[in-house]
């Protein structure tokens, strides 16, 4: 069975991610969503818990895709579940630059690791998950931007 990693915060989780998460189902008999617990990132607008609970809600309807999380580095988790594959989705090409530092640097640490980019649909390639808590917490609608699911907790959030 070929399985995938797709790593990161998802704090919150956008129509890019799922743009990725479901390109990924369809390529890889299971697909690994792996909410990293970034210690980089200081608070966080959910918890580790809401958005393990979220992206589970979001890809209910995906069967080979399951939601875990994990504290440290990811090839610890990689060398845990003996998947030795990565995607990581590209919205431009700053993207493209760090994410290749970071496969880089995994890929020298676990030489069995490999990286795989997917560009995301261009309608979303400005979508970060940034830019929905910026505009939520200035009120701004982040509909376009999230499920709707994560869009009535964002509101949640922030009302």
């Amino acid at each position: 069975m070929k399985a995938v990693i797709y790593p990161g915060s998802f704090d919150p989780v956008t129509l890019g991610h799922m743009d990725v998460i479901e390109r990924a189902s369809k390529m890889f008999d299971k697909v690994i969503v792996c909410i990293l617990n970034n210690s980089q990132k200081k608070s966080p607008l959910f918890s580790l818990d809401e958005r393990v609970n979220m992206l589970k809600e979001v890809t209910k309807g995906l069967d080979n895709v399951e939601v875990t999380s994990f504290e440290g580095l990811l090839v610890d988790f990689a060398k845990c579940t003996g998947v030795h594959i990565i995607i990581r989705g590209l919205r431009e090409i700053t993207d493209f630059a760090n994410e290749l530092k970071m496969a880089q640097g995994n890929h020298m640490v676990y030489p069995d690791f490999e990286t795989l980019f997917i560009a995301t649909d261009p309608k979303y390639s400005f979508v970060s998950s940034s830019m929905v808590r910026e505009y939520a917490s200035y009120g701004k609608p982040v509909k376009d931007f999230v499920p709707e699911i994560v869009q009535a907790k964002i509101e949640e959030k922030y009302i």
